[in-house]
């Protein structure tokens, strides 16, 4: 599996920022990857979100649960969600 992301510079730039604009309540990391919980009236922005992570980071998946994100993957791809969203 290769771990990529296939955004442009600018793309992941803006995507980040969006990832930074909604406010975390809880992060939890698990044995096959994340589970975030984000501020009621974030599912809209979250499903957004989740559409564009599918394409560019389909190492690993990507789905919302009301206002969850859970994420997870295998192998390498585990360690590297740990690190992201801190």
């Amino acid at each position: 599996m290769k771990i990529a992301c296939t955004l442009t510079s600018a793309d992941l730039a803006t995507q980040s920022a969006r990832w930074r604009a909604l406010e975390q309540l809880l992060r939890e990391e698990t044995a096959d990857g994340l589970r975030i919980a984000f501020a009621a009236g974030s599912e809209t922005e979250l499903h957004e979100l989740v559409a564009v992570e599918n394409d560019c980071c389909s190492w690993a998946r990507w789905r919302v649960d009301g206002t969850t994100l859970v994420v997870t993957s295998t192998g390498d791809g585990v360690s590297v969600l740990h690190r992201m969203f801190r």
